[in-house]
């Protein structure tokens, strides 16, 4: 039994840019987990409509 692994998730997201305004992206969560309770977010990524992976911090999060 590991006690540390990788595990990536997938969910779908509202997320506001300057130039696209409102859209709803896939966005893939990367985190660390210990005993299988996930406890650090390593990286997130999302993908564009063009198919090019970008990094999330240049979009905001809106509620």
């Amino acid at each position: 039994m590991k006690l540390v692994s990788v595990k990536r998730k997938t969910k779908s997201e509202k997320r506001f840019t300057e130039k696209m305004g409102m859209f709803t992206a896939k966005v893939v969560y990367v985190k660390k987990r210990f005993l299988n309770i996930p406890f650090k977010t390593l990286h997130k990524y999302r993908e564009t409509y063009y198919g090019k992976v970008k990094d999330c911090e240049d979009c905001q999060i809106t509620a």
